[in-house]
């Protein structure tokens, strides 16, 4: 069923008509037949390096481009495959075997040769390059020849295509020979035999009519236990890409005054429902990223991706969903124990070193996922979670109400003392959820009960977090924290509102960058800024959430602009600096 959110009131359009024209900091526009183009030719500030992930069922590539001065391109393709999980090696530790994906990093020495006029045509310089969906270099032209490369997953099988396609541009014909490339190499891991195929499919010889094309496929695949390889058909592939392109561009859309935030919410459902992988658990969504495949995360997925899906319509998005619900309930401890936060690894690894407050995101994400999903007979199926998750996180209080756990989702990275704010505030946020579940489910005396915890748990955030940070009477993170933090946004999300002007004030005029929230306000490490998607688009969402619609959607479409126009493009990221901006699917979710 196609839904639209539509959001057309002219007192907006002051707000958002900046977003119209070209911005010196953009390095794409807004092409004319859908998605972004970048015009290297007119490009000034080279050299420059980008990258994009996609995914499919069975891989994910993440494309590393890099243009020098002159605007010569060079690709290397990070190929994984996520379920072919391999052998440590001897000179490797142990906790590798996390991330121990069959992969290949592949550049420009694996692709085809090609002959003309006793040449061989380089395709190395670039005029433009598009994304929508797929990402497409436009080639210089070359001796006549005009040369572009078009990559894409194929969304169910082993492999990823780059389609070549040679346009005669001159006023006579060509003849034109290829030497195909073809490379396998052989590994043994914990499924059998994997081996890596790199192979093209391109004719001997060809006559190349004036103003005519050619067309062929270079394929980056993986094959398991002597699977064939008749099944890599790119002509295949690329409806597949195309079907779902469609599908997802059909469900759930935004319209807006701001064709930026409409494109930038397009891309982001692509990302979010094409990061779903077949694992032992079933389908299930993963972050990506280079790191993080065929497992699942209290926050990315629980909390983060798994309400999306019902809103969205997406099947195989709400199944991966449900699975993931599933993977979490089934393991529930007996002995009061914290549960795992993730399940790493076809769920070979369950993560139970460190409770990160996954219980409150448990409760918040699963609570939400089935209000989204409306439907009574799985929320009955579901609730011994969400019961589950509450009683936990009720029974870690300290002395002042503040439920405590040894870190949050950033596992570390920065102090959190005993009890932190996102921990509470999720918890918050999931009583909030449950009182309406319980009520649908004709529960009252939960219903009730949860409702008494809900008020309590209000007081406990105001009195326990509340404090003057930097002169704003906004949230301390945790009891001993005296530097305004990311997460201060959480209890606006909630739609808690005590202290909602001073704590806009400090997420926008204080820890506001050009990249979005700050982790922490820190003159110290003010030469390396650190900040994490997440909680800029948590941060976006309490704006709105509250009412604050002027400095919500000006500072929802500065981000917008710079995640889709800017210098790396076109999703929401992880993080800066850790793990070079990488395309995490939950952000987009987020999104």
């Amino acid at each position: 069923m196609k839904k639209f959110v539509q959001c057309c009131l002219f007192i907006l359009l002051p707000i958002l008509s900046f977003a119209q024209n070209m911005n010196d900091q953009d390095y794409w526009k807004l092409a004319e037949e859908g998605g972004i183009v970048w015009n290297v030719k007119e490009e000034s500030r080279l050299p420059h390096q980008e990258n994009i992930e996609f995914s499919g069922r069975k891989i994910s590539a993440i494309i590393y481009y890099e243009l020098d001065e002159e605007g010569r391109l060079s690709i290397k393709r990070d190929v994984i495959f996520p379920q072919l999980r391999t052998f440590n090696k001897s000179n490797e530790p142990d906790w590798k075997k996390y991330r121990a994906y069959f992969r290949r990093t592949l550049d420009d020495q694996f692709t085809p040769h090609i002959a003309c006029e006793n040449k061989i045509i380089v395709p190395t310089k670039v005029d433009a390059i598009a994304i929508n969906g797929m990402l497409t270099f436009h080639h210089a032209p070359v001796e006549g020849l005009q040369i572009s490369r078009q990559l894409y997953p194929s969304m169910e099988d082993r492999y990823m295509v780059e389609e070549w396609t040679i346009k005669n541009v001159s006023d006579k014909s060509k003849s034109i020979s290829f030497a195909n490339v073809n490379v396998e190499q052989e590994e043994i891991g914990y499924k059998g035999t994997y081996k890596l195929q790199v192979f093209s499919e391109a004719d001997a010889e060809i006559t190349l009519a004036a103003n005519s094309s050619y067309s062929f496929p270079v394929y980056y695949g993986a094959s398991l236990n002597g699977e064939r390889t008749y099944r890599f058909k790119y002509e295949t592939a690329k409806q597949e890409r195309l079907s779902f392109l469609a599908e997802i561009k059909d469900k759930l859309q935004l319209e807006t005054p701001d064709p930026l935030l409409n494109q930038m919410f397009y891309f982001s459902k692509i990302r979010a429902a094409e990061s779903i992988f077949d694992s032992a658990m079933g389908l299930v969504h993963s972050p990506g990223g280079g790191n993080y495949y065929v497992g699942i995360w209290a926050n990315d997925q629980v909390e983060y991706s798994g309400p999306l899906f019902p809103y969205l319509g997406y099947g195989k998005g709400k199944t991966a969903a449900y699975n993931t619900y599933k993977q979490f309930q089934q393991n529930i401890p007996e002995d009061g124990s914290h549960i795992p936060y993730a399940f790493e690894v076809d769920g070979n690894f369950p993560m139970t070193h460190l409770d990160r407050g996954d219980a409150a995101m448990i409760a918040y994400g699963t609570a939400h996922f089935l209000l989204a999903s409306g439907e009574k007979a799985l929320a009955k199926e579901l609730w011994p979670l969400i019961e589950w998750s509450l009683a936990y996180c009720h029974s870690k209080r300290n002395e002042a109400g503040a439920i405590q756990s040894q870190s949050d989702e950033m596992e570390g990275r920065i102090e959190t003392g005993d009890a932190n704010l996102s921990t509470s505030s999720l918890y918050y946020g999931g009583l909030k959820y449950s009182v309406r579940l319980a009520q649908d489910l004709d529960m009252p005396e939960k219903a009730k009960l949860y409702k008494e915890r809900l008020i309590e748990m209000k007081r406990v955030i105001e009195d326990y977090f509340g404090a003057n940070l930097e002169g704003l009477d906004t949230y301390k993170y945790f009891e001993a924290n005296t530097k305004l933090r990311h997460w201060i946004c959480l209890p606006l999300t909630m739609g808690i509102t005590q202290r909602k002007d001073a704590t806009l004030k400090a997420l926008f005029d204080k820890l506001w960058t050009e990249n979005g929230i700050l982790v922490e306000l820190n003159e110290a490490a003010s030469d390396t800024p650190v900040f994490w998607d997440r909680a800029t688009l948590y941060a976006l969402r309490a704006a709105l959430k509250v009412g604050a619609i002027d400095v919500g959607l000006s500072k929802l479409s500065a981000y917008t602009r710079k995640r889709l126009l800017g210098d790396h493009v076109p999703y929401a990221i992880e993080a800066y600096p850790e793990n070079d901006r990488k395309h995490l699917s939950a952000e987009s979710a987020l999104y």
